[in-house]
């Protein structure tokens, strides 16, 4: 049976935004061996138009970066969006239902399922479908921007800690 996992880079004092930090080389080989060991992806709208950047090969790219490519390109994803028409490869467009898909999903696969985006991470979190929560925290403040939590937290109970590189921590949650 899979788990269904939400976590994100984040500041802080709670935002997630991509372009106003990044993950050091250690983070993002991190970042690199928890794809490749995904059972796949569901995605928000936002934060999948985000990762189609990871479609196409670019020239400047360095050996991690294609890793980390070939590593998002060879999983399943699942985009749930009512305003997308297509997705790209190797993902398939969710427009109804949800929480019936990460029921399927739960019980036909095996591993871990990653839930990226905030919004749609807290749908989730309302349906009672998230099995853990993995916040990884850089020492920056924005002050502004999308909370990882998109609505109320729910009550969780710490279960690890992990210094990853230099200066990130990973706090991992599961639901109380």
């Amino acid at each position: 049976m899979a788990r269904i996992i939400f976590g994100m880079n984040l500041s802080l004092d709670g935002y997630v935004d991509h372009q106003d930090f990044a993950p050091d080389p250690t983070l993002f080989r991190h970042w690199i061996e928890h794809v490749r060991n995904l059972a796949g992806s569901v995605y928000g709208r936002r934060m999948y138009e985000v990762m189609r950047y990871w479609d196409e090969d670019h020239p400047e790219w360095t050996s991690d970066l294609r890793a980390f490519a070939a590593a998002w390109r060879g999983q399943p994803k699942w985009v749930a969006s009512r305003s997308l028409k297509s997705v790209g490869p190797n993902a398939t467009l969710v427009a109804e239902d949800i929480a019936a898909l990460i029921g399927r999903l739960k019980s036909e696969l095996d591993g871990e399922i990653s839930v990226s985006g905030p919004d749609l991470a807290q749908s989730l979190t309302d349906l009672g479908l998230i099995d853990e929560y993995r916040l990884y925290f850089h020492p920056v403040v924005l002050g502004r921007g999308k909370p990882f939590f998109a609505g109320p937290r729910p009550p969780l109970r710490l279960v690890a800690s992990d210094l990853i590189g230099t200066d990130v921590i990973r706090l991992t949650y599961m639901p109380a």
